[in-house]
């Protein structure tokens, strides 16, 4: 896969990142909304990724952080902090890169959060809340997950 560089709105923070899949996700849950007013749209990042410029990170919750540009706030990715198989796993925000890096939609996030406003074509695979907590929340100590 093919290195992608990109930039924030104003131009401080510049980003490269390889894929970790050529793919397009989108996120409806309530924190992503609030901080871009839309929907999330990310592509996976291999590890390695690089943003230079004057980047500032945000614990959103007890298991992830999200970055922004400094200077005029657009959003550069969401990132796993807990620990557990997905710690370190990122998320680029999709409109740094031309064209969301030549990506296609096929995962749409918390469709059970998405407002009734919009909506997406194709066949992307949809998960709701419950679904995400299933697959993605931590395992907290004692449980058998």
């Amino acid at each position: 896969m093919s290195e992608l560089q990109g930039q924030c709105m104003c131009g401080a923070v510049t980003v490269s990142m390889t894929p970790a899949q050529n793919t397009l996700r989108a996120c409806h849950c309530d924190m992503c909304r609030r901080w871009t007013s839309s929907t999330l749209m990310t592509i996976p990042a291999a590890s390695g990724y690089a943003a230079l410029g004057p980047v500032t990170t945000y614990r959103s919750s007890d298991w992830a952080e999200r970055a922004f540009c400094s200077t005029c706030g657009s959003a550069l990715w969401y990132r796993i902090t807990a620990p557990g198989d997905m710690h370190g796993q990122v998320q680029m925000a999709a409109g740094l890169f031309e064209n969301t890096g030549g990506n296609t939609l096929d995962l749409e996030f918390y469709i059970d959060k998405k407002p009734e406003g919009y909506a997406f074509t194709g066949t992307q695979r949809q998960m709701t809340e419950a679904d995400v907590m299933t697959a993605f929340r931590p395992a907290a100590e004692g449980d058998d997950q």
